[in-house]
Formats: C-alpha cells, sequence, structure tokens
C-alpha cells in the first residue's frame, strides 16, 4: 500500500499566475506575448512557435505598480534562457519556461515586490 506524499514545491521564489506583456528576442527572432505566471527568477509563455530548450534570449517585461492612486508600468529588460518547452495538444502554440540568468538585482527586485503585492503577501 502506498502513501500519497505532498508534492515538494522546488522554486525559492514565490510565483504569480498572472498576465503580464513580454516581449521575447533573440538574433534570429521576436515574439510578443504575456506571461502565464512569473517569479523573481523566470517566467512561464505562452509562444506560437517552437523554441529550442536553452536558447538564450532577451526579454522585455512591461510591469504595473500602483503609487499615488497611479498605475506606473515599469519595463524590466533581461536575459533569459530556456529551460523548457511543452507542445500544446491540438494547436500550434508552445509552453515555454524561462529562467532569468541575466538580470540587474533591482529589476529582480521589481519582479519581486510585484509578485508579492499581487499575491498579498
Amino acid at each position: 500500500m502506498s502513501q500519497d506524499k505532498p508534492i515538494q514545491e522546488r522554486r525559492n521564489s514565490p510565483r504569480f499566475e498572472g498576465n503580464i506583456p513580454v516581449k521575447i528576442s533573440s538574433s534570429e527572432f521576436d515574439v510578443v506575448t504575456e506571461t502565464k505566471n512569473l517569479s523573481r527568477t523566470g517566467a512561464y509563455c505562452r509562444v506560437n512557435k517552437y523554441i529550442e530548450p536553452m536558447t538564450k534570449l532577451r526579454l522585455h517585461l512591461l510591469i504595473p505598480f500602483k503609487r499615488s492612486n497611479k498605475i506606473v508600468t515599469k519595463k524590466v529588460s533581461c536575459g533569459g534562457v530556456i529551460v523548457r518547452t511543452e507542445s500544446i495538444p491540438g494547436n500550434s502554440y508552445y509552453n515555454i519556461a524561462i529562467y532569468f540568468n541575466d538580470i540587474q538585482n533591482k529589476d529582480g527586485d521589481y519582479i519581486s515586490e510585484y509578485v508579492s503585492c499581487m499575491l498579498g503577501t
């Protein structure tokens, strides 16, 4: 008789399930999409083309913040690498997991602040 163990979360950073506009670029393509989820260390997105795992990317995210009862958008630019590409059965889209491997601390902090605010923590 087996006992079901809860799946242990391997991520160190909290993850927000939400949509943030993002432009993904390499020397061969540009894709504009939005995140499905986001953390300080990476993002999960849907794209309309297959991108090989381990592809190095440049990303530009538009993070909204509420400041003095106004919405202000902070542009975060960073480098990333595709760590997983998943086909979506029945259509020509792919889900990709991106690890931010080249991000300035202040930009990582903006993402962390946004995720914490959205999660209410």
